[in-house]
């Protein structure tokens, strides 16, 4: 079913899952790895892994920007052949994201739209309605992408997230500000604020959140501390 097909009815049926679980990965086939790290190293994607898992065997990882899902290639590690068809980007400005492409060198098709009587029409959707608005390009493994215009999503479509977790989190940093504010020239706490979250929700520990929060205030705002 087309996602301009669901109602809001279907749209906000659910069931609660006993377990999280995420999608994080999808493998697709290729046939010359370097060609294809090549080719999405150009697009600005992230490469999070290149390694022989065994002898004979490689394993390759790139994430699109802002994306919790990830794709896999390599050798040795699977037995498809067939390319995929249909897999999804999605863009909030399909022609800022299509312009960035062709400036990458890609061939990407003509902004399409999916009209619910009539299927893909040439253009945009003349009432540029959320989920519309499409283009497509491949990689050279014939590995078919699909960017999907989204602006407004349907209800249901977006979990709720606990906050309890980012509660905690807060908590953390005022009191790590607290200790920066202590010693650095009066400035706006919310930039601290969002320098330390970012960092910890990036991975950081404690210690590292500090380091890039005291730094982004230097470099962004001349505040300079010495610790």
């Amino acid at each position: 079913m087309n996602s301009t097909q669901l109602t809001n009815e279907i749209a906000t049926e659910t069931t609660a899952a006993a377990v999280a679980e995420k999608f994080e990965v999808t493998a697709i086939p290729v046939a010359d790895v370097d060609r294809a790290k090549a080719f999405y190293l150009g697009l600005g994607w992230r490469l999070d892994i290149d390694f022989e898992p065994a002898p004979g065997a490689r394993g390759v990882q790139f994430t699109p920007p802002g994306s919790a899902a990830s794709i896999q290639f390599g050798k040795g590690l699977n037995t498809m052949t067939e390319p995929h068809q249909g897999l999804l980007l999605v863009v909030d400005d399909i022609e800022a994201a299509r312009a960035d492409l062709l400036g990458r060198g890609v061939d990407v098709s003509e902004i399409f739209h999916i009209d619910p009587a009539q299927g893909p029409v040439a253009g945009k959707d003349p009432e540029n309605r959320s989920y519309a608005n499409r283009a497509t390009f491949a990689d050279p493994d014939g590995n078919q992408w699909v960017l999907q215009e989204v602006t407004d999503r349907l209800p249901g479509r977006v979990e709720r997230t606990d906050p309890a977790p980012l509660a905690k989190l807060l908590a953390e940093t005022a009191l790590h500000h607290g200790a920066f504010e202590a010693i650095a020239a009066p400035h706006d706490w919310w930039d601290w604020y969002a320098a330390y979250l970012a960092a910890r929700q990036d991975g950081d520990t404690p210690v590292q959140a500090d380091a890039a929060a005291d730094a982004y205030m230097s470099e962004a705002y001349g505040v300079v501390v010495s610790r």
